[in-house]
């Protein structure tokens, strides 16, 4: 098992998780390597702070280049808003840094690609964070449209609805700024969780009319005045999509809601087709739906797909799955393709896939704007 020391750039939610999932790392069976959390960058000091009580964290600098500069660290995780992407994406890949990155890749199309195109002429390992494909629900709605058993497909539906914005006096933050979040708002916060399967089983859009909402307008400052809140929050994008093995155009949506009342945090796949079907969502993690035919019958069957993961763990199949046994599995895939030794096991979103889901918010945008069809 090799050592792996991990340095984080952006000190927020997410890379204090990482804290937690390289404590856990020992629920993982023979997994090729062992994480440490050694270095922090960010700019405020109280996010800094948090990092001082963990005993593997030898640096914290308010400059992330210099874990970028940085002999001493094997992969970066960088977790930083929209706006910072490029620069910060870019200059990793450039130094030949490998790296775990936030979605969207870039506060737009164009600086997604412009990071892609630096990664394609780097050394880099990159990959992108999309966690929830990980629940043991999910995989086997994965495995089980991937063997072909929905036949000819009708419909998908792929979504992930929060009420982080439910309350109309939560202050403003950057995710609520378009200078920061972008253009595209709720779909570069949470749309590559949305994008990540069906891309994966290889259903790609071929042309997108968004449906774009901008419920909230106005949150309160710091001081408690009213700030604009010129960002998306709901986004529903109606695409006709092309089965990558072949066959007729299927109607997917993919649906990013940062204000859904009655759900707290579900992502969710439903995809039918005429010979079978499957549903799964986070909402009812210990449930998987599945439809065939069995001659002229409709049957529907419940499954309970327990915690049988894509990485094996010590915990009995039996016991539930959760956020955080997401967020190990995502980590457990991506350094062990990073150790080329990932096998045939689902992997972490790719550059790939990141930027193909840009082109899709993108055209979602231009389709809102012009009240037509786009073209990703």
């Amino acid at each position: 098992m090799s050592d792996v020391r991990i340095g984080i750039i952006g000190g927020g939610l997410m890379g204090r998780e990482l804290v937690g999932v390289c404590g856990r790392w020992d629920l993982l069976i023979d997994h090729p390597s062992r994480p440490r959390v050694v270095a922090v960058a960010d700019p405020a000091p109280a996010a800094r702070d948090w990092f001082s009580h963990v005993d593997s964290v030898t640096t914290l600098s308010d400059d992330w280049r210099t874990l970028v500069e940085s002999d001493d660290i094997d992969v970066l995780y960088i977790a930083v808003p929209h706006d910072l992407h490029e620069e910060i994406y870019t200059a990793a890949a450039n130094a030949g840094r490998d790296f775990l990155a936030e979605k969207p890749f870039g506060i737009d199309l164009g600086a997604a690609e412009r990071i892609v195109t630096a990664i394609d002429a780097s050394t880099a390992f990159v990959r992108v964070s999309s966690e929830f494909p990980f629940y043991p629900g999910a995989q086997r709605a994965y495995a089980y449209a991937a063997s072909g058993a929905l036949g000819d497909l009708l419909d998908v539906r792929s979504g992930f609805w929060h009420s982080s914005d439910l309350n109309r006096s939560k202050p403003i933050n950057w995710k609520r700024r378009s200078d920061t979040c972008g253009a595209i708002g709720v779909m570069g916060d949470l749309g590559l969780h949305v994008a990540h399967l069906p891309l994966r089983l290889g259903w790609h859009p071929q042309s997108v009319y968004g449906r774009l909402d901008d419920v909230v307008q106005q949150r309160p400052g710091p001081d408690g005045t009213p700030v604009a809140c010129d960002t998306w929050d709901n986004a529903l994008l109606v695409c006709a999509t092309r089965p990558q093995a072949g066959g007729r155009d299927f109607t997917m949506l993919w649906e990013t809601r940062r204000i859904a009342p009655g759900h707290a945090n579900t992502w969710f796949i439903d995809a039918m087709g005429m010979d079978g079907g499957v549903q799964f969502s986070t909402r009812e993690p210990t449930l998987l739906r599945r439809f065939r035919m069995d001659g002229s019958e409709q049957v529907w069957e419940e499954i309970q797909p327990g915690n049988v993961s894509a990485w094996p763990v010590v915990s009995g199949a039996i016991f539930e799955f959760g956020f955080g046994d997401a967020l190990l599995q995502m980590w457990a895939s991506f350094l062990a393709e990073r150790a080329e030794a990932l096998g045939d096991r689902f992997g972490t979103a790719t550059p790939t896939e990141a930027l193909e889901s840009h082109r899709v918010f993108d055209a979602a945008l231009r389709s809102w704007q012009t009240q037509a069809l786009a073209f990703p």
